[in-house]
């Protein structure tokens, strides 16, 4: 029963976050309802696609899934509604809610955050939208072709619309996924860890974009060329490695420490551990459920605070609570809906071992209280 409590406590919790910014667009009254809070004046150009693009990203397997219990099901299917009137608002060029793909650098980062979507949700959030849309869809996409990404983890961006692409079976450049992926691989330092361009960055990045998208970049299109499906072994070793670290920094009070640039997507910076639980990769030491109680944990100790959301419901700037100052210059309103990754696991049926597993306590839990614990080992 613990596991079911803590499956609604999820749902209940990504809802009361993804639902202002879902049935606000679904009805085309997005730039109407959303406050823009920011340190730029130019963030209304670009905060309205980064709120739809990053709360689809974090449902789309728990949209994708078809829930056993009767009520959980009408919700999923009455938000997975909710979700394709979105795409539909955001990409028609008549709409009110009509998103900018085109102007600055920011559209790129967003639009990979919407494919990524895509290929969580390939059936709710492509193959059932009205071709119409669909079209509007890619050429939303490919509209992004005029950004140039910065040479850091902003190759993946590219990369990820280009596989989003090719998924959709439209025309897709394999360069600008060849380039990412081997950048990349050229910037990883070991131990599971990549670099964030040239320089190591001390941050949450390998967890908000790198992993997570070299990932499910590999697993789409990489049977496809023989120096991709050469890196798949590679990439999915580092990534189980850093989902154990990761589920290693979770303290036995839920906290984690908040350290470096964009901590104001909260327990978004867990997206890679709950990608690897939704996708099975967990290290073998680690038993689903442990990560279930970690990640509730954290995600309660953070809810709990007050400040995160204003009188209407929208998520406010901050890590715990409402900390504005918190925010880099190119944070604003939507940019804070990548908290929605930490949310990934609900793709999960309930009774996969991740919700129907007896509660258990994580690495810090029993290390922390002298309990058995493997010993650490660095990926070599």
């Amino acid at each position: 029963m613990e596991g079911k409590a803590d499956r609604q406590y999820w749902i209940d919790t990504m809802l009361q976050i993804v639902s202002p910014v879902l049935e606000s667009c679904s009805r085309r009254q997005l730039k109407a309802n959303m406050p823009v809070h920011g340190k730029l004046e130019d963030r209304p150009s670009y905060t309205y696609l980064e709120a739809v693009g990053r709360s689809l990203m974090g449902v789309a397997p728990w949209l994708e899934g078809q829930a056993q219990d009767s009520e959980e099901e009408r919700t999923r299917a009455h938000y997975a509604s909710l979700a394709r009137k979105t795409i539909e608002s955001i990409v028609d060029p008549d709409s009110p809610d009509y998103c900018n793909f085109t102007d600055g650098h920011q559209p790129i980062v967003d639009a990979a955050f919407l494919a990524h979507a895509i290929l969580r949700a390939p059936n709710e959030l492509w193959g059932k939208l009205d071709e119409p849309v669909q079209q509007h869809v890619v050429r939303a996409l490919e509209q992004t072709r005029t950004r140039k990404p910065f040479f850091s983890n902003w190759l993946l961006f590219g990369a990820m619309i280009e596989s989003a692409l090719f998924k959709m079976g439209a025309a897709w450049d394999r360069m600008r996924v060849d380039f990412a992926l081997k950048q990349h691989d050229q910037w990883y330092l070991g131990d599971g860890m990549y670099s964030d361009g040239p320089e190591y960055h001390a941050d949450y990045y390998n967890s908000y974009v790198i992993q997570p998208m070299l990932v499910d970049i590999i697993e789409t299109v990489g049977d496809l060329e023989p120096d991709w499906t050469a890196l798949r072994e590679p990439i999915l070793r580092r990534a189980v490695r850093y989902g154990d670290i990761q589920e290693k920094l979770i303290s036995p009070e839920g906290a984690f420490p908040a350290y470096g640039r964009s901590i104001t997507y909260r327990f978004g910076a867990f997206q890679h551990l709950a990608q690897m639980a939704l996708q099975h990769r967990l290290a073998d030491h680690i038993h689903p459920a442990q990560v279930r109680c970690a990640l509730g944990k954290v995600i309660r100790r953070m809810m709990e605070v007050p400040g995160n959301f204003d009188d209407n419901g929208w998520l406010q700037i901050g890590f715990c609570g409402h900390q504005p100052d918190l925010g880099e210059v190119y944070i604003s309103t939507g940019s804070l809906y990548l908290c929605s990754a930490v949310f990934l696991p609900l793709g999960l049926p309930e009774e996969d071992p991740f919700w129907s597993g007896e509660p258990l306590p994580w690495s810090s839990c029993r290390i922390w209280t002298g309990g058995p614990v493997p010993i650490d080992r660095a990926l070599v």
